[in-house]
């Protein structure tokens, strides 16, 4: 029974609970058997009455049920074990789509952990076992499971690729050496990739050479670009800075500017009006010397127009307009072009 590998139904002999092997079993008075530890800490109880519940069937039992331990079923169960039966393997052992499955199983396949190149087949833990403890099969080469080893066969001879041919570039079998690939530069794929295995480690080397060296230009870029970007936000804010004094400064200048414009214009403004109120008085006093010649230059007295003459002649202290100076075209040109400079 050991020799065939059988298996334990989990209906018959593992425990409802933890689904492994019962393990100092007892039966509760509904006929289910637990392992003791697992029924002890999963009794379905209402604290209120005190009733137990099975948790397979939903029965229950007041009071609780006292649990001794099924003798007749500890025997059969370590008996058994004592003959080479397992559990149920979990579910993950089984193979499933992109596993590589046991060549040797004949039911649900489980997972292959190992390919044989001799054999040509690929096995599970437990069908590799032989290759362990046999003598001819321990000198099998075994490989991580594989579902490509047909590309490892040479298909003229049906064997293992075991020699490589440097003249035609290619793995070949044993006997390719004798046929088709006779009098050509042949050696074992071990001392093949032994060799190449050398350059692939100089390129390799080449290559994490020329990693660094960009790594290290990659770093220094990113410097350059960090370095470029706080000089960049240096020169934002000198220029914020300088543009807020420059915009201050025109704001001053143009409230000084102001005020000058505004303090000429009341002085020229000052000065038209008192020679206004001059020249409305002159005007006025021509105006009443017009007339009083106006009604002389008509008299037929000869005395009268006479003595008219000398009176209305420029009286003493009479203003000269002359004296006042006032620009009638004043103008602010020269704030303008003052301004415009800035």
């Amino acid at each position: 029974m050991a020799k065939s590998g059988m298996f334990l139904s989990k209906n018959q002999f593992s425990c409802a609970i933890c689904l492994d092997v019962l393990k100092d079993p007892v039966t509760i008075p509904c006929g289910h058997s637990y392992c003791k530890g697992c029924i002890e800490g999963s009794w379905d109880q209402d604290d209120h009455i005190g009733v137990y519940s099975c948790p397979q069937c939903r029965e229950t039992f007041t009071p609780r049920p006292v649990l001794g331990r099924n003798i007749i079923l500890a025997a059969i169960v370590d008996k058994l074990k004592k003959m080479g039966l397992q559990a149920d393997p979990p579910l993950h052992c089984y193979a499933g789509p992109g596993d590589v499955a046991c060549d040797v199983c004949t039911k649900r396949k489980h997972k292959a952990i190992k390919s044989c190149l001799v054999c040509l087949a690929s096995y599970c833990e437990t069908h590799l076992q032989p290759h362990y403890e046999s003598p001819p099969l321990k000198k099998h080469k075994l490989v991580q499971a594989t579902r490509h080893l047909q590309e490892k066969i040479c298909s003229r001879h049906d064997k293992l690729l075991d020699v490589y041919c440097r003249t035609e570039q290619q793995c070949i079998c044993l006997l390719c050496t004798m046929d088709e690939h006779r009098g050509h530069d042949t050696v074992s794929a071990a001392a093949e990739r032994t060799e190449k295995q050398k350059q692939l480690g100089e390129t390799q080397k080449k290559a994490q050479q020329r990693i660094q060296e960009r790594e290290k230009e990659l770093q220094d870029l990113r410097q350059a670009v960090e370095s470029l970007r706080r000089s960049a936000q240096a020169a934002v804010e000198d220029s914020e800075r300088i543009f807020t004094e420059l915009i201050r400064s025109i704001e001053r200048r143009r409230s000084e500017m102001k005020e000058l414009i505004r303090d000429q214009e009341k002085a020229a403004a000052s000065q038209a009006e008192i020679l206004l109120e001059q020249l409305e008085q002159e005007i006025a006093e021509l105006k009443r010397k017009d007339a009083e010649l106006e009604q002389l230059s008509h008299t037929e007295d000869h005395i009268h127009f006479l003595q008219g003459c000398n009176s209305l002649s420029d009286p003493p202290g009479h203003t000269d307009l002359h004296s006042i100076t006032f620009k009638p075209h004043f103008s602010f040109e020269a704030v303008r072009k003052s301004v415009s400079v800035l």
